[in-house]
């Protein structure tokens, strides 16, 4: 295998399917269904919010982006597993793997940061209806949705310049199904203390700041629709949120359990199992969530598909 500087491999290997000697045909069209589901639900959402009138409303804009962000997140990483089951070998150059990582990265913080901005305007919504309209203004959202952007491709640039200063000594098997931060770290050689380091603060910041936002807007939420006497307020309040909690749920969950697994006792087929949860899951799921409990939704698409 070629080594560059006796330092730096020139390709890596993926160990995430190592242990399934047959039947990655299978495996290869159960990805291929999802990626398949996964841009045809965000492409529907995004479409009917665009076409729809009625939607072009802050919640929707924003909901837009984060469809976008789906199929970016998906299409960073699915059709790179499927060429290599079709090519039988579970490698990626060097700076495809940093390229991969850097976008990865990119989606999966600014989608982190829609969440967060999401949950804003669920709380300038409930909490503050009488100043919405100033609160998340048009020029709001815009500066809102294009921050978060620059959040994720801020987060990405820091995580990447750093891997990049890695040495790997030669060794070239990574631990997982794509190229991410945490098991780079870990067949790095020499001294990682700083990179971990970091690491850690940047990943602190960055990823729990947006957490932190959601669950404080919650907070308010949840102390408001309280307040509320009429029991059909207080649901009809509540049901705007719950598409988007579910959703949050399933994305910070899985975020948890892919970044905060413990160094040993997990398997590799574990670790395989939660990287599939956490970045092809979450973008399939969340069309369905929205479309299937959102009644402005499902109207928007009957009225679409009525009218073609």
């Amino acid at each position: 295998m070629g080594v560059r500087n006796q330092t730096q491999v020139v390709e890596f290997v993926f160990l995430g399917f190592s242990g399934i000697a047959y039947g990655h045909t299978y495996l290869f069209l159960v990805f291929l269904a999802i990626y398949l589901v996964t841009i045809l639900g965000n492409l529907m959402i995004f479409t009917v919010i665009q076409l729809d009138s009625s939607l072009h409303t802050p919640m929707y804009y924003f909901l837009s982006h984060l469809s976008c962000l789906d199929i970016c997140i998906s299409s960073v990483t699915i059709p790179k597993i499927l060429l290599n089951f079709l090519c039988q070998r579970q490698t990626i150059p060097y700076n495809q793997c940093m390229a991969q990582m850097f976008f990865f990265l990119s989606f999966t913080g600014t989608e982190a940061a829609m969440l967060a901005v999401m949950a804003y305007d669920r709380y300038a919504a409930i909490c503050k209806p009488l100043h919405y309209s100033r609160l998340v203004s048009t020029k709001v959202c815009i500066l809102l949705a294009s921050a978060t952007w620059v959040w994720g491709f801020l987060d990405a640039a820091l995580h990447t310049a750093l891997s990049s200063k890695l040495s790997f000594c030669g060794v070239n098997q990574i631990h997982h199904i794509f190229c991410d931060l945490p098991p780079l770290m870990k067949i790095a050689c020499g001294d990682t203390r700083t990179n971990e380091m970091i690491t850690h603060v940047a990943s602190i910041f960055m990823g729990l700041s947006p957490f932190l936002v959601v669950i404080l807007s919650y907070f308010y939420i949840l102390s408001t629709i309280l307040r509320i006497p009429s029991n059909t307020r207080r649901q009809k309040a509540f049901s705007t949120c719950t598409s988007h909690i579910i959703v949050v749920t399933i994305y910070f969950g899985n975020g948890l359990l892919n970044y905060n697994q413990p160094s040993t006792g997990y398997s590799l087929e574990t670790d395989t199992l939660v990287s599939t949860m956490y970045c092809i899951v979450p973008p399939m799921l969340n069309p369905l969530i929205y479309s299937l409990r959102n009644k402005e939704v499902k109207e928007g698409l009957r009225k679409m598909l009525h009218n073609q």
